[in-house]
């Protein structure tokens, strides 16, 4: 029996048993769409091209749902389970006829744009692996995972479907689960992957507004939030211009905004948004051009926690030129960096940069290559310079940047370690903050804020500073490969010398310090690192402790840390440090537990080392901390 013959017998099987249960016919079918009409959808999305922006899968999704419903159903009503079936398999059926070409009517939402939820970082992975699966690999994923169909039902949905390979599918399937596993049903939850569940931003209001004044007195733009059923690519609907159709449509080219060149010294705003635009391919409506589809069509990569819809509004241009022989273009739109790289080994990577400032909006990446980094600087950067965390006495190496763009500066460094080189930036005169700060290039397109926060004091917790002096300098040449993540995404990193310890029997002075990560999606983590007295800076910090979470940061000010250590003449001690709040610590263990007083925040006992041993320690108001596990 073929495909198309099983699939008909099945259909057919299913109206008559439907027609059997009681009357109600098409009405009674389009009762179960209605009601199952947001699983329906969840299911279309997963298969329709996971290449398409979310926009696009989204209104390729209810397409697909709109149309499952048949012209006639046989008399009788629906039994929902049996009506289901069938429609699931028509969804099925339908966004697979999508992917391979099939004509595309999809809903349009005038000068709106809508797209899913971002979900977590595991959600992000499925949606990256869905990009490398094919179509029928698509729909047994969805099968099995969002609608928990065993592989034998499975098989038969996709063989009535149309599918030449249902076991090859399962396979790319079980596959795609085990490179981005989701824990069980929340593939069927997550709103990542749910059409019905959507964010709306304004689409480009000037343009908008523009076309209003076309369409003036015309019923052409009843409601900017109406859907039209309109096939991409097709004619504009009778009676209305296709000038009108062009300028409204929201994916419609148009030319990026452009800050004055002097707007930095006149806002009180000092971010990616009083940037200039630079380079000597401005007049490039091309290239621009190019980069703003691939932008719109989703032809881009993305650093992590990054929503992936097009650009909100009309993007603002800051570069345009080339770097190295190579055409880029950099697009911002308020809370995201967008870099074009023009040429077949290009393309569009996109970064999150909402919430930026005079430091973390003060440079990003152009290009980089085997002889590091080129840099695009803010123009109220006065004077850039290269510095090496390892070598905190040796002099900072000039930078001459032509029109903004830095010559290569060689990588920060990897896994883990800045042992590279760090720029050194200092803000012009025209800046009442006017100071030097360092950032690292952490592989994204905007480098990650060094600071430094002082070991403690009396009174209130104190401010992180920037990472230029000589404690700072020295605290970073011995930390700088102790850094819990190097990677794109990284907004900040802060160097706490939480606590100074005197060793046992004179040893010397030690420093805890408590390594902070915060990211751009406001998450973080904190690694607590104990500094040993060292005549040398090849002595690294060693680690204690590393959690997620937001210790070590504005939020969260108390931190206690522990760690053993062997003196010269081979005893044994635990040590433990607090920060400024902690008055005890208490130390528990097979070798007894005590409890005592500790006015600077340090304790050191002898214990036999590779024993389970538990710190609390207890702050000024009584509250209980332990360290990071």
């Amino acid at each position: 029996m073929d495909r198309q013959t099983l699939r008909r017998t099945a259909e057919a099987a299913a109206a008559r048993t439907v027609g059997r249960r009681r009357p109600g016919g098409l009405p009674g079918a389009e009762a179960v769409l209605v009601s199952q009409y947001g699983r329906l959808a969840r299911l279309a999305y997963l298969i329709v091209p996971a290449e398409l922006d979310r926009r696009r899968r989204l209104l390729a999704a209810h397409a697909v749902v709109r149309a499952a419903l048949p012209g006639r159903w046989g008399a009788g009503s629906p039994d929902a389970d049996q009506v289901y079936a069938v429609l699931r398999g028509r969804v099925v059926r339908g966004a697979l006829r999508f992917t391979r070409g099939q004509p595309r009517l999809l809903p349009r939402a005038w000068g709106l744009r809508l797209f899913t939820p971002d979900g977590g970082p595991a959600e992000l992975a499925v949606d990256r692996a869905l990009t490398g699966v094919p179509a029928a690999g698509r729909a047994a994923y969805a099968l099995r995972f969002a609608e928990s169909l065993g592989p034998e039902e499975t098989a038969r949905v996709l063989a009535a479907a149309g599918v030449a390979d249902p076991a090859g599918a399962l396979r790319q399937a079980d596959r795609l689960q085990a490179d981005a596993p989701l824990p069980e049903g929340r593939l069927a939850e997550s709103p990542r992957f749910d059409p019905c569940t959507v964010r709306v931003r304004p689409g480009d209001l000037l343009r908008q507004r523009r076309t209003a004044r076309l369409a003036a007195g015309g019923a052409l733009l009843l409601a900017l939030g109406s859907l039209w059923a309109v096939p991409t690519g097709s004619p504009a609907p009778a009676g209305r211009p296709a000038s009108v159709d062009a300028a409204v449509r929201s994916d419609a080219p148009a030319r990026p905004l452009r800050a004055a060149t002097d707007l930095w010294q006149r806002t009180a705003r000092l971010d990616l948004s009083a940037w200039p635009a630079r380079g000597d391919r401005l007049g490039d409506d091309a290239l621009i051009g190019r980069a703003l589809a691939a932008w719109r069509e989703g032809r881009l990569q993305i650093e992590p926690g990054t929503d992936v819809s097009g650009p909100a509004g009309t993007p603002q241009l800051l570069f345009a030129g080339l770097v190295d022989g190579t055409p880029v273009v950099v697009l911002y739109d308020g809370a995201r960096l967008a870099r074009f790289t023009d040429g077949p080994l290009g393309g569009l990577m996109l970064a999150r940069a909402d919430d930026s400032d005079v430091v973390t909006g003060a440079a990003l990446v152009l290009h980089r290559d085997g002889a590091g980094a080129r840099f695009l600087l803010a123009p109220w950067v006065e004077s850039a310079e290269i510095r090496r965390l390892r070598a905190p006495d040796g002099p900072a190496a000039a930078l001459r940047p032509v029109d903004g763009v830095t010559g290569p500066v060689p990588s920060a460094g990897s896994a883990g370690c800045l042992d590279g080189a760090v720029l050194q930036l200092r803000s012009s005169r025209a800046v009442a903050e006017k100071h030097a700060f360092l950032l690292a290039d952490v592989g994204g397109l905007l480098p990650a804020h060094l600071t430094y926060t002082p070991p403690p004091q009396q009174g209130e917790a104190r401010a992180p500073r920037e990472a230029t002096g000589s404690d700072a300098l020295l605290t970073w040449a011995r930390t700088a490969c102790e850094v819990p993540e190097l990677r794109p995404g990284v907004k900040a990193l802060n160097a706490w010398a939480f606590a100074r310890q005197d060793l046992p029997q004179q040893a010397g002075t030690a420093t805890w310090v408590c390594l902070r990560t915060d990211r751009w999606t406001g998450t973080g983590s904190a690694a607590t690192e104990l500094l040993l007295p060292a005549g040398r800076l090849d002595e690294p910090a060693r680690r204690t402790a590393v959690a997620e979470g937001r210790g070590c940061s504005r939020f969260d000010q108390n931190t206690v840390g522990r760690a053993w250590w062997r003196s010269a003449d081979g005893s044994d001690y635990l040590l433990a440090a607090g920060s400024r709040r902690v008055s005890r610590i208490s130390v528990s263990g097979p070798e007894g537990s005590l409890e005592v007083p500790v006015p600077d925040g340090t304790l050191a006992v002898r214990r036999a080392p590779g024993q389970p041993v538990t710190v609390v320690a207890t702050l000024d108001d009584g509250t209980r901390i332990t360290p990071p596990s």
